[in-house]
């Protein structure tokens, strides 16, 4: 014989018994609306402030309460310090006036995470920092907690994935600038790193190049070879802000090296251009070039000492000496002879 169900009085609650699933339904909406605190108001009206003793109240301790609850006594009390200081707060009754077993209005759900801390590192100096960091970036402690206690998850998706290891050079970056020892471990890093030292000296070149066109641009002066310094004239100083713009809308991830490069080149050769073009300008600028060699050579001459001549004594050491005294006594009679009459 086939026994037919009625689906219907298979959900019809029993007289006198709550259905489960309109309690479980009941539960779940006030867990939507306040999440962690209706935990929270279990905590805070069943135990005991410190201070009290187990006559002074019908609430048991955070032990008691773990034990009957099957959990740990460490996150009862994560629950009831995130409590208190809502408390301090005002924002939810201190612990003294609640009794066990009442309910009262809790604050929303989305508010929880500001006042509880699911790991007790963050009871630490260095947890604490980690949540005020947290808060300052507007994410939640518990996530930036999760990290850090688990670097190698962290070195996994560094590794793994472009954009996390973005922010961890964006992070890292922001931290250096305040953070003397990590400044010297990455320099250090670098140092000993072939591929970094190449990188370093490509973005440092990258670097000096633009810089010599903003120069230009942004100050209007221009350096010539021999090392002048004269303001440069209009059409150069506008061309220069012509390439400045164009390297200034590059994307942040963009190589700037070659732009760089072509920038620079070109303004390079319109100054080599600018100082050929104007007689006496080449003149200075050939004076400058001589005075410069002149000086580097005096330099040179003033720096070596003879007291141990005899131990460095070569033929041809002073066959060298005597050619650079021809050159130099050639040059003297030139510039001699270039001179004005009186």
């Amino acid at each position: 014989m086939t026994v037919v169900l009625d689906p219907s009085a298979q959900s019809a609650p029993i007289q006198g018994v709550l259905d489960p699933i309109s309690c479980d339904a009941r539960d779940f909406g006030a867990y939507a609306r306040t999440g962690g605190w209706t935990f929270a108001l279990k905590v805070a009206r069943s135990v005991r402030p410190g201070g009290q003793s187990a006559d002074e109240t019908p609430k048991v301790s955070a032990k008691e309460f773990a034990e009957l609850a099957g959990c740990s006594p460490e996150r009862v009390m994560r629950y009831y310090k995130a409590w208190d200081r809502a408390a301090d707060e005002g924002l939810v009754p201190h612990f003294e006036v609640l009794v066990p077993g009442q309910d009262i209005e809790l604050p929303d759900a989305e508010v929880w995470q500001t006042y509880y801390v699911s790991r007790s590192s963050a009871s630490s100096e260095r947890g604490s920092a980690i949540t005020e960091a947290a808060a300052a970036e507007g994410i939640r402690p518990t996530k930036a907690l999760e990290v850090a206690e688990n670097p190698t998850a962290l070195r996994a998706a560094i590794l793994a994935d472009p954009s996390t290891a973005q922010a961890a050079r964006a992070a890292l970056l922001d931290r250096v600038k305040e953070d003397p020892a990590l400044q010297a471990e990455l320099a250090r890093d670098i140092a000993r790193t072939d591929e970094l030292k190449k990188a370093v000296a490509t973005e440092t070149r990258a670097a000096d190049r633009i810089g010599y066109v903003r120069q230009i641009a942004e100050k209007g002066q221009i350096r010539t070879p021999a090392g002048q310094t004269l303001d440069a004239p209009a059409e150069l100083r506008s061309e220069a802000e012509r390439h400045l713009s164009l390297l200034d809308e590059l994307d942040e991830g963009e190589d700037t090296g070659e732009w760089a490069t072509e920038a620079y080149d070109t303004m390079k050769n319109l100054v080599v251009e600018t100082v050929e073009a104007d007689p006496e300008l080449r003149v200075q600028e050939r004076r400058t070039k001589f005075y410069s060699s002149l000086q580097k050579a005096t330099k040179v001459f003033e720096e070596l000492t003879f007291d141990d001549a005899d131990d460095i004594y070569e033929d041809d050491m002073v066959q060298r000496l005597e050619e650079l005294q021809q050159a130099i006594g050639s040059c003297i009679t030139a510039l001699r002879s270039a001179a004005p009459r009186p």
